[in-house]
């Protein structure tokens, strides 16, 4: 990897970290995307050692909230028959939303690197169970919503937003 392709990949990464923080205030204080990432942008943003790709990091925080109802649905049905999501963490529904909107929404960016970006955030946050609670939901999801990625048939009725 180059030293601009690793740059771009340090600048996103910093940009889910700050997106999955962002989604968590919004998500505790009912603030609005905007209102949040103007506060990011002027405080946050300078404090970290990688400067995050504020275009990505807006995308996923206005894209989430725009979506959030089917990425939810999109959740809970990777979920145990057991899990609620009501029961899921918040910081961990952050992940788990900001991943799912990127597996949806960003076919930029394979499938394989949301999956381990979200599951490196989750590391970011939590050392137990957590990351790989992460891995096994995005990877359901992703072979739902990605499924030609994996050598997989796409399943009837898996539509983007």
């Amino acid at each position: 990897m180059s030293a601009e392709e690793t740059s771009k990949s340090d600048s996103r990464h910093a940009a889910r970290l700050g997106a999955v923080q962002a989604l968590y205030q919004m998500e505790m204080n009912g603030s609005g995307a905007e209102e949040i990432a103007q506060e990011f942008a002027e405080h946050r943003f300078s404090e970290l050692p990688v400067m995050p790709d504020q275009e990505f990091f807006n995308a996923i925080l206005n894209g989430v909230p725009q979506h959030q109802e089917e990425i939810d649905r999109a959740i809970v049905a990777a979920l145990s028959e057991k899990w609620k999501l009501e029961r899921v963490d918040s910081i961990l529904r952050a992940i788990l939303r900001a991943g799912v909107f990127e597996l949806v929404a960003r076919r930029d960016v394979p499938a394989r690197v949301v999956i381990d970006e979200y599951v490196a955030v989750a590391g970011a946050f939590f050392g137990a169970d957590e990351p790989g609670f992460v891995n096994a939901a995005l990877d359901t999801i992703a072979k739902r919503k990605r499924a030609a990625e994996f050598g997989l048939s796409t399943p009837e009725g898996e539509l983007d937003f």
